[in-house]
């Protein structure tokens, strides 16, 4: 019984690993994904901007450690 199983499996994995077959699941996956990508642009853009902030906020806390620190000494 499994040896029937792993024929049937391996002649799967062979016909996936096929350079035809992946190119045909590419096409037809790629309208989902461009559908998927196409709702999570804004989420995407928001975070980018949320991440340059942040960064300016710590690079300016940065800055003004570093001023207080060369008063005290």
């Amino acid at each position: 019984m499994s040896t029937i199983k792993d024929k049937l499996l391996t002649e799967c994995l062979d016909i996936l690993n096929r350079d035809d077959v992946k190119n045909e699941f590419k096409k037809m996956m790629k309208p989902l994904i461009d559908m998927i990508l196409q709702d999570i642009y804004p989420y995407i853009f928001l975070s980018i901007i949320f991440v340059i902030i942040s960064f300016l906020l710590i690079l300016g806390i940065f800055i003004l450690l570093l001023r207080n620190t060369k008063k005290l000494l």
